[in-house]
């Protein structure tokens, strides 16, 4: 139980700090936080480059459906896989 009120606590914080440490030209902010804790930071920067979180990050969210998710996503990267080849299939917003 206080594991959880501590880690509400610093969540609380974050929301507090997240915003005013954002960069003046838009970038970042709360968003750009949730994305880069969630989803790492090369999801984090893409999306603060004006990209799109695909279907699959979403997913990894999700409990359960993410491990699967995760496994496919380990799968295309053993396959080769490229950020190009991504763009192609899905389009220049996400990649």
């Amino acid at each position: 139980m206080k594991l959880i009120a501590s880690l509400l606590v610093v969540l609380f914080v974050l929301l507090a700090v997240a915003p005013a440490a954002s960069a003046a030209d838009g970038k970042g902010g709360f968003m750009g936080f949730l994305v880069g804790c969630c989803f790492g930071i090369r999801s984090g920067a893409a999306y603060n480059d004006g990209k799109d979180l695909h279907w699959r990050e979403w997913a990894l969210i999700i409990p359960f459906a993410g491990i699967v998710v995760a496994i496919l996503n380990g799968v295309d990267g053993s396959s080769g896989l490229t950020a190009k080849d991504m763009a192609k299939q899905y389009g220049a917003n996400f990649y």
